[in-house]
């Protein structure tokens, strides 16, 4: 295995976003919106130059290669969650009993599913707002990882054991992933 070279990825940062990094620690603000996120690695570099965030490594190998484009993307992310910010919708199907969906401060209930007695729940992370409009939930916020990991919360809660997922189909899925504009 040889090592060569230098591998450098460099993320615009729109006009209007500040880029700030205090150690390890990189955060990206807009708006009276901020995300923070530390990202430590012996060999790869963060950097903040005037309108570009860089992520560099000297001598890279195979796995310092894999991070530099992960932490590429993860910044690209918060450029984008605090510019734009992340919007998932999502889809309460039933086929006899009717689900009832709430928001209880930090959670969401969800009610009479296949005819139980007990609430389901499932935990909001970070920032991420439910909205619930009839039989769709849409979840917006500025971390992508919040908002899909509490769709993936809400839809595993309403995980079906034991039965054919072709016959009862009942649950709560994604049905749209995208950025959200404005």
């Amino acid at each position: 295995m040889t090592l060569t070279g230098r591998i450098e990825e460099s993320i615009p940062v729109p006009g209007g976003v500040k880029a700030e990094l205090k150690g390890a620690t990189l955060t990206i603000a807009s708006k009276g919106k901020s995300l923070s996120r530390t990202f430590r690695h012996p060999r790869v570099v963060l950097g903040v130059a005037k309108g570009a965030v860089t992520v560099s490594c000297e001598l890279p190998r195979r796995r310092e290669k894999a991070l530099v484009g992960t932490w590429t993307a993860h910044v690209r992310n918060m450029v984008r969650g605090v510019t734009a910010g992340w919007r998932y919708e999502m889809k309460v199907v039933y086929s006899h009993f009717p689900v009832k969906v709430s928001v209880k401060g930090p959670h969401v209930h969800i009610e009479n599913f296949l005819g139980e007695k007990h609430p389901r729940g499932a935990g909001i992370l970070g920032d991420t707002k439910v909205d619930i409009q009839g039989e769709i939930l849409v979840l917006t916020g500025t971390d992508i990882e919040a908002v899909s990991q509490t769709a993936a919360r809400i839809e595993q809660a309403t995980r079906i054991r034991g039965f054919d997922p072709r016959i009862f189909q009942d649950g709560i899925y994604i049905t749209k992933k995208a950025e959200e504009v404005g």
